[in-house]
């Protein structure tokens, strides 16, 4: 090899970035106190984002952090999944090894990576599209996050404007969720070749409102500072004359002050182009140096020097000899792995560039051909992309077709189904091209559309996989291959249960009467149909098919599908208010899913029980449920798919309890993970009942108006509708229009299929009890009726246990019953709520003293949650009535009201601190600071940070 070839010293010193290096060196700082997560660095090309990137990892590392490299690949359309991770990965492997790796990661996770790079063995068996892609990112933030323990970690991703889509996703999953581990990650782009379609504008966009991603961008030098790199290259002083045709030619980019330097020595004739510029170092090159550049061109950025060898035709000292005036002249610079790469990518670029049509077809065929023969030539996992991209530049349709199919079966291996659809695409237009195509691949032509569907599903690419399935449909007879076409059919319910979109259920039906004779994709169809109709309130209809599926399953020795299907009656029995049953259901499930080891079982069934436990009025045991099933999620790495639903009822527990800051903190970060539509709309429904409580309209407004809410947008499923109308009704009662919160309860009840969830339902009439008392004098006659039907409801439910039964006394007019409940279960805001209503009925009984003291017991109970609708009416109620709302020994706060904590954090609030400041200060987490400001205020009965601080002087509590 040529190890000993030392290239020419472009510019000794390191010219004009050092702002910006000290913005990447205080960000670094940042993310070693789990403050910062990324930097975007953006500039044109041959500014010199690879120059000071270097600069800056070598400090880096110098100052303790494990510095992991790793650079996206521009092969066309043929986007190499996950390259840059790839790279990187493989960068880890060498330093610490398999081994390592895998003691970093849960049991068995490493396998997982094995999709990426080989080393780690056989790729797990589940295959599961839902979750395997979200899974591996899972692997590789925890990955992260654990290599950061020891010492921080910077990892350096150049070039994303080539990224290809599952790089994107990874690198803005990693972007929200490196929150506070001691990681940073540094991410190069060329500025100047975002075009308005470009696919990373709208990631830069959304990582620019992500917190800890800083943005920034690199300028071109200025005529000083290309003084000074002329200086450092020359090794003396230049000219004021020479000095100004460069920087007039160059404008300040550092890569064509190179090359200007190069010709003539700078002061004689330049080139009209910049391409012709960067040429110019090409040009002076030998003619066979120059022959096997133009080949190594073909190949990419960066090519092994045995490829290269076969592609060339060169023996190992032919071709040392032909690239040592590149390596010399700086061309070519040495790389890792016995592989070259070109100095600069417009370097690269521009000899491709100057490739004759015939010549690029011929490269690109004798590149496919070598790797064909070879697979070892091309780093491990990289062949089967790589062979496809080369025959299709060759031009070569037949073997085109085929490598095409063979990387999309390895994308789909590696969860890289956005990657696998182009190439999947690429068979069906070259099909008609290549006679006996079905005899090539083994598959017809309706498979490869199948296959294309199925990888639209896995990536959200909703509209496509539409269009995929309509086209494999038309090409099947029901009769010939129903069980084919079933599947397809559920492959589109799917599809538009994805996209909220009708008809899901008109192709479950149909699928299912395609296969009426037992068998696995009966099977298969029963679970899906079984579960819509469940939530669409056809429960009883939805029981006999579960059943029925249930039998098949345990017949055909299926135990997935069997835990799925008792999961689906799990469903009804909540639905039926059956809630004791419920729980029992769910965990047999849970049981037969660790039997099996199947996480997806134990992690849908932990999520129901979570809620059946919250139901039962057993919040606490939920929580502790809940973090066991984070835990879970994050090990069996479906922490974005059954984790965030888990959360998702995490966050409600919460709520319920009035721990409302902890809840927001929930939803954010699950938020943060980017969790399917409906789980979503959960977790902004739970924040709309906070922002319904806080009296936050604007956020609430947007919560409906994105929920359709405000326009009531039809709802199939019936808990997903009775919550967005009890959250509408609350919307129009907070605006103080109890008519209008009359007539969307009045829309609810005369629909058919309600939902007869205990608590939801007890829940909802118990707030349109409220309404009736509110709308009562200005239209009583329709609240007649809407009482009527509200009674004729209630009638048809169960008291499934203390939450229903406290809701169930809200709605009989029970209030002080239901205030005791509510406190029994813990529940101070619907505490508040019903002492306000009994405190109502005492005013208008004439007991102006009852309503005194429950008003008294309320007003502490909404200061404290920053409840102020709630509170307002109280404050309200006891001005009209002449009632003081303090008890004589509660007038005045004292400093046994707070705790040590928060009397520390209530003297750096007295100091002007921020949340953050007083994080690093007391050496724990900003969100840990703000609740602790909550309570704060809520005990000193003030609102602001400033009142606070007053209260605290005026009361002595900092000499305390």
């Amino acid at each position: 090899m040529l190890e000993d070839v030392m290239g020419r010293s472009v510019s000794p010193v390191f010219v004009g970035r050092e702002a910006e290096l000290s913005v990447l060196t205080e960000s670094f700082d940042e993310a070693r106190k789990g403050a910062a997560t990324a930097v975007l660095l953006g500039g044109e090309a041959g500014v010199g984002k690879t120059r000071l990137v270097q600069s800056f990892a070598e400090r880096a590392a110098a100052d303790g952090a494990h510095v992991l490299f790793g650079g996206c690949v521009e092969l066309s359309s043929d986007g190499l999944a996950y390259a840059p991770f790839t790279a990187a990965l493989r960068q880890l492997v060498r330093e610490i090894g398999t081994a390592r790796i895998g003691s970093l990661l849960p049991e068995g996770a490493e396998r997982d990576l094995a999709r990426l790079l080989p080393e780690f063995g056989e790729p797990s068996a589940d295959g599961d599209t839902d979750t395997g892609r979200a899974r591996l990112f899972e692997q590789f933030l925890t990955l992260l996050e654990r290599l950061a323990e020891s010492r921080p970690v910077v990892l350096v991703v150049e070039d994303i404007h080539w990224a290809d889509r599952s790089s994107r996703d990874l690198i803005a999953f990693l972007s929200r969720n490196l929150r506070e581990s001691q990681v940073l990650m540094v991410l190069t782009y060329r500025s100047d070749d975002l075009h308005r379609q470009h696919p990373l504008r709208p990631v830069l966009a959304e990582l620019g409102r992500v917190a800890g991603v800083l943005r920034l961008d690199l300028p071109r030098l200025s005529r000083d500072e290309v003084a000074e790199q002329m200086a450092g290259i020359l090794g003396a002083t230049p000219l004021y004359s020479r000095i100004e045709t460069v920087y007039q030619r160059s404008q300040g980019i550092p890569l064509f002050v190179e090359a200007l330097m190069e010709c003539d020595d700078g002061a004689g004739e330049v080139p009209d182009s910049l391409t012709d510029l960067i040429l110019g170092s090409v040009e002076r090159l030998p003619e066979e140096t120059q022959r096997v550049l133009r080949i190594a061109a073909a190949g990419g950025i960066r090519v092994g020097h045995a490829l290269l060898s076969a592609v060339s035709g060169l023996s190992d000292l032919d071709l040392e000899a032909a690239l040592r005036p590149a390596i010399a002249g700086n061309v070519l610079q040495i790389a890792d792995n016995r592989a070259y790469v070109f100095r600069h990518a417009l370097i690269r670029e521009a000899v491709h560039d100057e490739l004759l049509p015939g010549e690029h077809q011929r490269l690109h065929g004798r590149y496919a051909e070598e790797i064909s023969r070879d697979r070892t030539l091309v780093p491990r996992g990289r062949a089967a992309v790589e062979i496809a991209h080369h025959w299709y530049g060759a031009r070569d349709d037949h073997w085109a077709l085929i490598s095409a199919w063979e990387a999309a079966q390895k994308s789909f291996k590696a969860f890289a189904y956005t990657e696998a659809i182009p190439l999947l695409e690429r068979v069906l237009m070259l099909w008609d091209k290549v006679p006996g195509a079905c005899g090539d691949i083994g598959v017809d032509h309706t498979a490869v559309l199948e296959r294309a569907s199925e990888a639209s599903y896995a990536c959200a690419d909703i509209d496509k996989g539409v269009k995929f399935v309509k086209a494999a449909l038309a090409e099947l007879e029901e009769e010939a291959e129903p069980e084919r076409v079933a599947a397809l059919l559920v492959r589109w319910g799917n599809l538009q249960l994805a996209k909220t979109k009708p008809g899901a259920l008109e192709n479950f039906r149909h699928a299912l009467s395609l296969v009426p004779e037992p068998g696995p994709t009966r099977a298969d169809v029963l679970v899906k149909l079984s579960r819509h109709l469940m939530l669409t309130g056809q429960v009883a209809e939805g029981t006999a098919l579960a059943e029925e599926g249930l039998a098949l399953a345990r017949q055909l020795g299926d135990r997935v599908i069997e835990g799925d299907l008792i999961l689906n009656l799990s469903l009804g029995y909540s639905l039926d208010g059956e809630v004791e049953r419920t729980f029992e259901a769910n965990t047999r499930a849970m049981r037969l899913g660790e039997e099996v080891g199947s996480g997806q079982l134990i992690l849908r069934a932990m999520g129901n029980n979570i809620d059946a436990l919250n139901e039962l009025g057993r919040s606490e045991e939920a929580i502790e449920l809940a973090r066991k099933g984070e835990v879970l999620a994050k090990k069996y790495g479906r922490i974005r798919a059954s984790g965030t639903f888990i959360l998702s009822n995490l966050a409600e527990c919460l709520e319920s309890l009035g721990r409302w800051e902890e809840s927001v903190q929930v939803l954010e970060h699950t938020l943060s993970l980017g969790p399917t539509l409906r789980t979503r709309h959960h977790l902004i429904r739970v924040r709309a009942d906070i922002a319904l409580g806080r009296g936050e309209l604007d956020l609430l407004e947007a919560i409906l108006s994105e929920l359709g809410v405000l326009k009531e947008r039809p709802e199939d499923f019936v808990q997903d509708l009775m919550n967005s109308t009890r959250l509408h009704i609350g919307w129009h009662l907070i605006k103080g229009e109890p008519h209008h919160a009359l007539a969307v309860a009045e829309r609810l009840l005369t629909r058919p299929n309600q939902s007869h969830k205990a608590a939801l339902a007890w829940r909802t009439l118990s707030l349109i009890r409220t309404v009736c008392d509110a709308a009562e004098p200005i239209v009583p006659d329709r609240t007649a009726v809407v009482r009527t039907l509200a009674t004729e409801l209630a009638a048809t439910l169960v008291v499934s246990g203390p939450v229903s039964e406290a809701y169930r006394l809200t709605f009989t007019g029970d209030f002080d019953a239901a205030a005791d409940a509510w406190a029994t279960l813990g529940r101070p805001h619907a505490r508040a709520k019903s002492l306000l209503r009994a405190a109502t009925v005492r005013a208008h009984a004439g007991d102006k003293e009852g309503a005194g003291t429950r008003l008294r017991a309320a007003h502490p109970l909404g200061t404290a949650l920053s409840a102020a609708p709630l509170v307002a009416e109280i404050e309200g109620l006891a001005r009209r009535l002449g009632v003081s709302l303090l008890e004589e020994s509660a007038a005045t706060p004292s400093a046994d009201l707070l705790t040590p904590r928060e009397l520390e954090v209530l003297r750096l609030v007295a100091l002007g601190r921020t949340n953050r400041d007083i994080a690093a200060e007391l050496f724990i987490s900003a969100k840990t600071v703000s609740v602790h400001v909550s309570n704060i205020l809520a005990k000193l009965r003030v609102a602001t940070r400033g009142e606070a601080t007053a209260a605290a002087h005026r009361l002595s509590l900092l000499s305390v």
